[in-house]
This record gives structure tokens, sequence and C-alpha cells, in this order.
């Protein structure tokens, strides 16, 4: 039988579980494009549950018990003496969230000569060595789409707090005050401003859907070029390339993922051919931009504000300068884990782990690496060169 390690966020601070909002969670049966949602034999959860933490174990502990399998559950994944390190050697199944995760070195992948698969519980796999998972055999697969909506809904809300100068306004509420031309010096209809998606896959897509009823000029690059009747129908305008797109926008909302042609990709010369004034929304990976050349660009006005909720490394030190820079409206990396996209990408998790020890073929949509090589997604999304993901460093 299988050793399943699997690395989690702690518990809420103030027990397990929490007192829920709501009773219930929407029922979602397809994403757009026709792709189903997660389809597991049976749910060790209720959906709506709070599963992404450490006592919430993805809903898997009775399933994978009765099958025989030992099931690790942690949130000490950093550093030499960490339950993760110390369970690694013997692990055939690793199991992490992009939210907190427990970064597969080519060392670590080195120690662990029983790991098969490595498995994202949502949608990310850069904390993966893919290199390394390439020459070790080791799968890679996510639970792709499970959380996109999540994330596209979010990097909307980023957009028009960021515009509209929201989180400033909000803490004169807080601190008792009614300072309105405070508020509004920095504050700005984003009706008419030219907006720019990198990466108009399934998330960047969705923003731009939920971007088009607010009258505002839509842009994108993507190394793909959408169909025809979607540049139409959306009143897009297509870059050949990432600065075009940069010069031509006031706000740029990033999607790609994180391989060596987008690492380090926002720097101190990408960022100074911008629109004075500009904004910068990232959901997709934090080393896509370079960290200190975010933090000039606030301080001097280049930029007027950035919004993210992704981090390097994850969690940051409690020194991390993005936590301090001004016109920030960071969060931590909750994006696409939200109640109702756990339940999606828990779903997949057993899904995914069903077909594994069944022996059965993992949907290709769900896989990065297979067979030694970039596989379904992963051949989409990701180069594999010897800097695949921050899981190399």
């Amino acid at each position: 039988m299988a050793k399943i390690l699997c690395v989690l966020y702690p518990d809420p601070v103030t027990g397990y579980p929490p007192v829920y909002a709501r009773d219930s969670i929407p029922s979602i049966t397809g994403y757009p494009g026709g792709q189903t949602v997660p389809d597991p034999d049976a749910l060790g959860f209720t959906p709506g549950q709070l599963l992404g933490c450490v006592s919430g174990e993805l809903g898997l502990r009775e399933y994978l018990e009765a099958a025989g399998h030992e099931l690790v559950v942690t949130s000490d994944k950093d550093g030499p003496d960490s339950e993760f390190e110390k369970h690694l050697p013997d692990a055939e199944v690793v199991i992490s969230q992009p939210f907190w995760p427990a970064y597969l070195s080519a060392e670590r992948i080195a120690k662990a000569p029983e790991l098969k698969l490595a498995l994202t519980a949502g949608i990310g796999s850069d904390h993966v060595d893919l290199d390394a998972a390439i020459k070790a055999g080791i799968t890679v697969a996510e639970v792709t789409y499970s959380n996109s909506i999540s994330v596209a809904e979010h990097a909307v809300m980023q957009i028009l707090a960021l515009v509209r100068n929201y989180l400033p306004s909000h803490q004169w509420v807080v601190d008792g005050g009614w300072n309105i031309a405070d508020c509004v010096e920095r504050a700005y209809d984003l009706e008419g401003f030219d907006v720019g998606i990198i990466a108009a896959g399934r998330i960047g897509q969705a923003v731009l859907r939920r971007l088009a009823p607010f009258d505002v000029n839509l842009h994108y690059f993507d190394t793909r070029r959408l169909p025809e009747e979607v540049e139409k129908e959306l009143n897009l305008t297509y870059h050949p390339d990432v600065q075009s797109l940069v010069s031509s926008v006031d706000v740029v909302d990033i999607h790609a993922p994180l391989h060596p042609q987008t690492y380090h990709l926002f720097d101190a010369n990408l960022i100074n051919s911008m629109r004075r004034g500009s904004y910068i929304v990232n959901t997709a990976r934090a080393e896509i931009t370079v960290r200190d050349d975010i933090v000039d660009a606030l301080r001097t006005g280049q930029l007027a504000g950035y919004a993210g909720d992704v981090w390097f490394p994850q969690p940051p030190a409690p020194d991390h300068p993005w936590r301090t820079m001004p016109h920030e409206a960071m969060t931590p990396h909750v994006s696409g884990s939200t109640l109702s996209a756990q339940a999606r990408y828990a779903a997949g998790t057993r899904e995914i782990l069903e077909d594994y020890f069944a022996s059965q073929p993992i949907r290709d949509e769900y896989l990065i690496v297979a067979g030694g090589a970039l596989a379904g997604t992963g051949a989409a999304s990701y180069t594999a060169d010897g800097k695949a993901s921050p899981g190399a460093e």
C-alpha cells in the first residue's frame, strides 16, 4: 500500500471546523468550453466545507485508509527538519496546493525514490521542478479548471479595488473618519480604460467576459491568438507581444503560467515602458515580476497600484516588501481557494487518485508530466528546459 503525503495550509486560528456563513454552495456541472467537473466515485465531504486546511484533509482520509493506504497531512513544509522532509523519502504520492506549496525541487525529488505522483489540488504546478520530474519518471497532475472562475472573479475584484481606491476608503471608515477628499484623490471610473490581459486561456478569457460589460477597451496577448469570432464578440485588440500590450493599456492583468519565457518578465525596463499611473494585477505567479522593481515603481508613481495574491516564496517572510509598499491591494494566495473551488479541486484530487490506484488513465486535461515528458495541459502551458519553475530553485 502507498504512503500519501499531503501538505495543506494551517487550520483557522479560531479552530476547526469554522462556523460557515452559508449552508450550501451552488452545484456546478460543467465549465465553459464543455469540460465536465470532477467525477470521482464518491465524495468524502460535504460541498461547502473547509477542505484545504490540515483538518479538512481534502476529504480523503476515509477513502484512502479504507483502501489500506497511509495518509500523512501536515502544514510543516519548509526546511530540512520539516514534517514534509521527514516523510518524503518513502512517499509514493505528494499532494500540495498552490496556496501553500510544498516545493518539490530537484534536490527533494532526489530524496524521494518512491515518488510516482505529484498532485496539485488546484491549478498550477510550477512549485514542482518539472525537468527533474521528467527525468525521474514522476507523473505530475493538477485539477485543471477547478478554480479558474474563482481566480477570474478575484482578478476583477482587485482591478476595481485598485482603480476605485477601495481599500484606503474603507480604512477611513474603520478608523472613524469621513475623509471623502482623501478617498477620491486616487479614485477613477474603470469605464473607458484600456485593459490588457496577458494570456487569454481559461482564466484570462473569463476575465475578458466579465470586464466587457464595464465598457472598457479590451486588449490581450497570447501565444495562441483567439478565434476571430471571439475577438469580434468581445471587441478585442490583439497584440503580438507583451511589450506592445503594456504600452497601450492602463491596466495589465497577468494570467500566464510561470516558465522560462515569463520568469521575471515584468522588470524595471518593461514597467517603465507602461503608461505612467498604470495598474498591474497578478493572480498568476509572483516570479513573473521582479519583486523590488514593483516596489520601486509604486514609490516613484510609475505604477498607480499593484494587486495580486501570489508571492514568492509562499508564505512570504514577515518583512516581505510587498506587505508595506504603497498603493497595494495584496491578499494571501486565496483567489482559487474559495469554499466553492475547494469542493471541485478536492473532488478532482480524489478522481485522480482513484484513476492512479486503479491503473487507469488520468484525464488528459489533468496531466502536466507523464511518461517522461510534458503531457496534456502541461504540453500546452509549460516548457521544460532547465528552468521550468520555482521548484527548481
